[in-house]
């Protein structure tokens, strides 16, 4: 693999366990999955004590890492899992469970 797409690699590796890494967000993606893979953004506040600020910024961190997107539907905000961009956790698993 060419040194820039390695470097690319593993930007995307860094946004993505950034993102992982608050017990918070992780707790967003597990809801959202059971709920069948998208939720509103009031049905997602209304699962955690923080205030409403702490659970929009827990959103747009897990936007602008590729794990979410969303869709405005009318007043709300509907969110769903971008699986394609979690992939990326298992890319990197996979590498320990190939031989060097």
């Amino acid at each position: 693999m060419p040194k820039r797409e390695t470097q690319a690699r593993l930007d995307a590796y860094e946004v993505v366990f950034s993102a992982l890494a608050h017990p918070a967000r992780r707790r967003v993606l597990l809801a959202i999955y059971f709920a069948g893979g998208e939720m509103t953004a009031g049905a997602i506040a209304s699962m955690f004590a923080h205030a409403w600020q702490t659970t929009t910024r827990h959103l747009q961190v897990l936007e602008t890492a590729g794990l979410l997107s969303h869709e405005k539907q009318g007043r709300m905000r509907v969110y769903r899992i971008e699986r394609k961009r979690l992939a990326l956790v298992n890319d990197w698993l996979a590498t320990f469970f190939r031989k060097p």
